[in-house]
């Protein structure tokens, strides 16, 4: 490193002097802190709340660490570290231990709470929302909350939930919302500081550690930019451009490639050579991909290992393990091998012997101990924290990974694979965004580790090096708000607030925000065109009469004759009548005084133009009119959703109050609020025993990831279980109509596809018998039977006596075996 200069040193002194608790903090680290870091620490030294937005592995959750140490600075004063998932909160939970101690960290995540009155408390983002609706003593004392991947809030369905907590939090409270790189950083700034009062703005779209963009041509790796060019100007490699062409076909090996060569060097290029012995065209071989296996070996001799492979199905993921097996290859020594054998032996010490072998645990061990591993969400919970550790222990040398991988866990890789750019998005094979990609590659290079990452792209037919060119150097990533009332939100707004004061709270969310800054637009390009509109009707002018009337006689002709030729069935009473229509038009137009006028059609020329652009600013005022009020006028219509049902009550002069129903909801959490809450007013499930509970509720929950997934109705218990299904789902069928009435969109029908296989594991079933009835992975089924689990809990606690029982037992009937394990 270079020796500052003396401005330099005078500077960092001053702002030493400035903001001491910064500088003692960037003391304690490692590594300098980069200007982004230290002007989020600066920003809450200073009193204000921050958003941080910088690259994946850039480093932004030290801002987040700095709100965690100023807390522990203050006596009775406490920090929250929300998070989007789970695996999330366990790993920073095990950070911030190893820094503060058991005793000062607490985590809850729903299914684990420990140390909970700690005055640092790692929590999922809906238990903070939880907390703050039903008031928590645990507030007391709250100091700073910092929200990780504070982007979330664009997902369609769990988004919401950081608009609530950004919203009720109290502004005393400073908010840390650290989020990736997006495009319109700026904008939720401005909301943030709307709502929480004054926040600084801090973005940074430097990585810490440069990433190497390559094309794997076969054996080759090939740079994607020329480099005397840069990514900056995104101009390709002509050597892969000319791949694209006929002659390219006819491809020897890039000399220029950096000493990244494949097997065989020279040797095996002139094996695929045209011309020289093979008897074949050119391009029968030329660029025919290379194998996983081989590329795991050529990483492993250019030093670009460990390294992630992003492949877009959990099958693939766990075919390229196995091919990775069959070829042979071991990528650790062994002290290395000893090591993960040792690791994994001690963190699932806790898993059943018998359920082990269910799980394929001895040959999963077994490919660890190659340095290969799968990730994905088919995957045990237990085996995912397993594989993350020792990936980042440098145990594990390559991941074969969905791009779930990609979402907040710190999993940094040397270099990042790309198979392929597009994936299937629930209805389609569709190209990946550029968002998408700059979040997958951004896994590659760690800081303190890596002078620079590496993304390789792998060559296919069709490739097109230009759009990979593109998706690589644009930042194009929008934060958009996905926020819209639920019920559950209904209520918990107008017991606290009121109607009136709860439609205020809600026109103050992001949503809002940016609708109305989008009216702002709309409003400018209203204002724009009635100047034009003015103008317009100048120039039509005529001396003789008012041209705007005569035109205006005109369109209306035209229209009527146009829509007379176009509708030819009509019957002969209405054509008789639209007859008479248009022979009063053409009366009134001939009688007209600027019907005789001789500039007549040079006037019309005119009046054409005012017209067209009078409609288009007419269908601009209804844009406006739509959006002003959106998120009030759809939470007007729950609230007339719930008055119907008699959850809300409206007095003569328009206060609204909760009932005892309405009361109830207030703890009722989820996508089927509603539903749910109705259910147990009407007394639906008291005659279910525990096992019949938990299946229902997990149908409740349950999501296929097909139309046509589970076994419908075959299967399901008899008896009880099935009085009750029927009526969830007659139930369903009259809530989703009132929906419907109201101009609300409805929840899908219930789900029982994975009912059967939780009746048999809520009475005991072995694993291996409830995997095969569920016919999913382990992971999949653990992570349902904890969603079970979380709405389970929510009726223990606000279902009557006898429920309340019923769901405890069945609660603890779910959560045995793999569903109870935790590695924290």
């Amino acid at each position: 490193m270079s020796a500052s200069s003396p401005a330099e040193r005078f500077l960092a002194a001053q702002s030493a002097r400035a903001h001491p608790l910064t500088a003692a903090f960037a003391d304690m680290q490692r590594f300098d802190l980069d200007p982004f870091q230290i002007a989020g620490c600066h920003a809450l030294e200073d009193g204000r709340s921050v958003l941080v937005a910088a690259p994946t592995g850039a480093g932004k959750t030290i801002v987040g660490e700095f709100a965690m140490h100023l807390a522990m600075l203050e006596p009775d004063t406490k920090a929250f570290y929300t998070t989007p998932m789970k695996a999330l909160s366990n790993q920073k939970f095990r950070e911030l231990v190893d820094v503060y101690g058991e005793d000062e960290v607490g985590l809850l995540t729903g299914d684990t709470n420990i140390n909970g009155n700690a005055r640092i408390v790692v929590m999922t983002t809906e238990v903070l929302r939880n907390m703050l609706y039903a008031d928590s003593p645990a507030l007391r004392g709250l100091r700073y909350v910092v929200m990780d991947e504070v982007h979330y809030l664009a997902d369609r369905f769990r988004g919401a939930v950081w608009e609530e907590v950004i919203i009720h939090l109290h502004r005393s409270v400073r908010m840390v919302a650290l989020s990736a790189t997006v495009s319109n950083a700026e904008e939720f700034g401005d909301w943030l500081d709307t709502v929480r009062g004054d926040t600084a703005v801090v973005v940074s779209e430097i990585r810490p550690v440069p990433l190497e963009q390559h094309v794997l041509v076969r054996g080759d790796l090939l740079p994607l930019f020329d480099d005397r060019a840069g990514v900056a100007t995104a101009q390709v490699n002509q050597e892969l451009t000319r791949l694209r062409s006929p002659q390219g076909q006819r491809y020897d090996s890039n000399r220029r490639s950096h000493g990244y060569r494949g097997a065989g060097g020279h040797e095996a290029h002139r094996k695929h050579r045209g011309g020289q012995g093979s008897g074949r065209p050119a391009a029968a071989q030329r660029l025919e991909r290379l194998d996983r296996p081989a590329v795991v070996e050529l990483l492993g001799r250019a030093n670009l290992l460990p390294a992630i492979f992003f492949i877009f199905s959990r099958a693939g993921c766990d075919g390229a393990v196995q091919q990775v097996r069959r070829s042979g290859i071991r990528l650790t020594t062994p002290e290395e091998r000893d090591e993960i054998r040792a690791i994994v032996d001690r963190r699932t010490r806790a898993l059943a012997q018998e359920d082990l072998a269910v799980l394929g645990f001895w040959e999963w061990r077994d490919n660890l101990e190659r340095g290969v591993a799968a990730h994905h969400a088919g995957l045990l919970p237990a085996f995912k924290e397993v594989v993350e550790e020792l990936f980042q222990r440098k145990l594990v040398k390559a991941v074969f990974a969905t791009e779930t991988l990609a979402l907040g866990i710190n999993m940094p890789a040397r270099t990042v694979v790309l198979e392929k750019l597009e994936k299937f998005n629930g209805e389609a094979r569709a190209a990946i965004t550029s968002g998408e990609y700059t979040q997958l590659t951004g896994r590659a290079g760690r800081r303190g580790i890596d002078v620079e990452g590496h993304a390789v792209i792998q060559w296919s037919d069709g490739l097109d090096p230009q759009s990979v060119a593109a998706l690589a150097s644009r930042r194009t990533y929008p934060l958009n708000s996905s926020f819209r009332p639920t019920y559950n939100m209904a209520v918990n707004l107008i017991d606290r607030f009121g109607r009136d004061r709860a439609r205020e709270i809600l026109e103050s969310s992001f949503a809002q925000f940016q609708a109305d800054r989008s009216v702002v637009g709309l409003a400018r390009q209203v204002k724009e065109k009635e100047q034009t509109l003015d103008g317009y009707a100048r120039s039509m002018t005529c001396e003789r009469g008012d041209f705007a009337e005569y035109s205006g006689i005109r369109r209306e002709l035209s229209d009527l004759e146009k829509l007379n030729r176009n509708d030819r069935t009509a019957p002969a009473r209405i054509h008789q009548r639209r007859q008479d229509e248009l022979a009063g038009l053409r009366k009134r137009m001939q009688r007209h005084p600027c019907h005789d006028c001789p500039d007549r059609e040079h006037h019309a020329r005119w009046a054409e133009r005012y017209w067209r652009l009078r409609r288009d600013v007419q269908k601009l005022r209804q844009q406006i009119d739509t959006r002003t009020g959106t998120v009030a006028r759809v939470f007007d219509r729950v609230v007339d959703v719930l008055t119907a049902l008699d959850y809300v009550s409206v007095d003569s002069d328009g206060t609204t109050a909760l009932t005892e129903a309405g009361a109830t909801m207030r703890r009722i959490y989820g996508e089927r609020d509603l539903l749910v809450a109705e259910a147990l007013r009407r007394g639906l499930w008291r005659e279910l025993d525990p096992a019949g509970l938990a299946a229902l509720a997990c149908s409740l929950v349950y999501e296929p990831r097909r139309e046509s997934d589970g076994p419908g109705e075959y299967g399901l218990p008899r008896g009880a279980f099935r009085t009750a299904l029927a009526e969830t789902q007659e139930l369903w069928a009259v809530l989703d109509d009132l929906e419907q009435d109201h101009r609300l969109p409805g929840t899908e029908p219930v789900a029982t596809g994975l009912a059967k296989a939780m009746h048999s594991w809520a009475r005991g079933m072995m694993l291996d018998r409830v995997l095969l009835e569920a016919d999913m992975a382990a992971g999949d089924f653990v992570r349902w039977a904890k969603q079970t689990i979380d709405l389970l809990d929510q009726l223990s606690l606000v279902a009557d006596a006898d429920l309340a029982r019923t769901a405890r037992a069945a609660l603890d009937a779910v959560r045995r075996g793999i569903v109870a394990y935790s590695g924290v």
